[in-house]
């Protein structure tokens, strides 16, 4: 069939780019409305499914700013006093938002895993509370989304590889068991002294804004736990370059980290058996020559139980001497152990060199809570500015006080750490002083909390382990 033309006057036959150009003034008036609708609909949002799906070809990492979601990380500090639990959200740069009125959820409750060398199974269940109180404050729907890690430190490394891994497995089985959040075998760990280190550098100095910063524009820190000590602050990449290497099973003394864009080198060494509550073994064996100690308190008749050992802790007739005490500090940190690298703090072990990363130190933990015991630091307070003398002169005065005087001297120390008032103040300053050689009058940061965006943070290292993992 042939199409139909009509005829014009010429003769010619009409065609239908004729037709188009006779009529195009009323096909403009018919299609512009059509033309504008599609633009409309051309800019409109895509639809929820169409934007998830593109977000998700674009993403690189569970952080990036396309997926615009909430992360939570759950860390819990198992620690050689006590067992904490740390809960921490994210957004998609990485910063620290609220959950619910608090920037963290911070649980803790005694005794330790270590307490239950016996009884692994029921070490693991005494972290059951502390779960309840994550899952309380992770959406549902978010916690299979969310990673859970334990981190041991060093109770449970003073217990020997075959306890500790009873009780770690015996954790694992229950979050396992018991736990919706997201878990792997070897997130549940003991942290090794350089890692726990490390993690609480990170902490301090993102908490601080000095990530991506220089290195010359951080703070050094000084952890003082239960059983290991840790110091860690940044060094100059030629000093990094410069570091001795560790002994066989030791740990290096130098971490590459990458943060915010900045490379770092890290000093950082865990001094196992010194801290707080493992130093006063250390202290009375140095001391304990004629059969008591020369850093108890005058009255005083007991014995000290670490591990699996026990010290005879009873006073001198006389009472405790505070130059004596000190002397069996020093003996305790082996001060005088011969250096063989460029300079030494204590034990023979390289001290990183010093430098602009350790000028602005920070000391956390146990400095913190006998400051706020001994009365010369607020305890409601997050931070103080302290120098390693106001620990001398503490010590000095409560090394006069016999256990009965105490009592009325120190209402905040718990009874069963009164009688060692003398002994963990002495302790403190000679650490710091004869063994990491901070100045007596240097004035450092003593900090339990860190201001964070209007609210306060734990000086801690789980919040470095959280932004690893979420990260991640």
């Amino acid at each position: 069939m042939r199409p139909r033309y009509s005829a014009l006057p010429n003769g010619r036959q009409d065609t239908l780019a004729d037709r188009l150009h006779r009529y195009r003034g009323v096909l403009l008036v018919l299609l512009a409305p059509l033309a504008l609708v599609s633009l409309v609909l051309l800019l409109m949002p895509r639809s929820p499914a169409s934007s998830t799906a593109a977000a998700s070809s674009r993403r690189s990492g569970p952080l990036d700013a396309a997926a615009g979601a909430k992360r939570y990380a759950v860390i819990f500090d198992a620690g050689s006093s006590g067992s904490r639990v740390h809960v921490f959200c994210f957004d998609a740069n990485l910063d620290l938002v609220n959950i619910g009125s608090e920037i963290e959820l911070f649980v803790q409750k005694k005794p330790g895993l270590s307490a239950y060398a016996s009884d692994p199974r029921e070490a693991a269940e005494s972290l059951v509370s502390l779960l309840d109180e994550a899952k309380r404050v992770v959406p549902a729907e978010l916690r299979d989304q969310t990673p859970v890690r334990v981190g041991a430190t060093a109770g449970l490394r003073n217990l020997g590889a075959q306890k500790s891994e009873e009780i770690l497995q015996a954790v694992r089985d229950l979050l396992r068991d018991k736990s919706s959040f997201k878990n792997q075998a070897d997130w549940v760990t003991v942290l090794d002294g350089s890692q726990e280190g490390a993690y609480e550098w990170i902490t301090i100095n993102y908490l601080l804004g000095n990530l991506g910063k220089t290195y010359a524009d951080t703070v050094g820190v000084v952890d003082l736990g239960g059983g290991s000590v840790q110091m860690a602050y940044a060094i100059a990449e030629k000093d990094a370059e410069k570091a001795p290497k560790p002994s066989d099973g030791e740990d290096s003394y130098v971490k590459k980290l990458f943060l915010k864009g900045t490379t770092y080198y890290l000093y950082v060494h865990s001094y196992l058996h010194y801290g707080l509550l493992a130093a006063r073994a250390e202290v009375l064996k140095a001391g304990n020559g004629n059969g008591y100690s020369n850093c108890m308190l005058e009255g005083y008749q007991g014995q000290y139980k670490y591990g699996d050992e026990t010290f005879e802790a009873s006073a001198s007739p006389s009472g405790a001497s505070y130059s004596k005490c000190k002397d069996d500090a020093v003996k305790a940190l082996k001060v005088d152990e011969a250096c063989t690298h460029m300079k030494c703090s204590f034990g023979g072990i390289w001290n990183g060199g010093g430098g602009a990363g350790q000028k602005n130190l920070f000391v956390a933990s146990f400095f913190f809570d006998r400051a706020a015991e001994a009365g010369f630091v607020n305890p409601k307070a997050a931070v103080a500015k302290v120098k390693p003398s106001d620990f001398e002169q503490a010590a000095k005065r409560a090394c006069k006080l016999s256990v009965k005087d105490a009592e009325a001297a120190y209402p905040g120390v718990q009874k069963d750490n009164l009688p060692y008032i003398c002994l963990d103040l002495v302790y403190q300053y000679t650490l710091l002083v004869d063994g990491f050689g901070v100045d007596a009058d240097h004035e450092m940061t003593l900090v339990k909390k860190v201001p964070y965006n209007g609210a306060y943070v734990e000086a801690a290292w789980p919040l470095g382990s959280a932004i690893e993992v979420a990260s991640s």
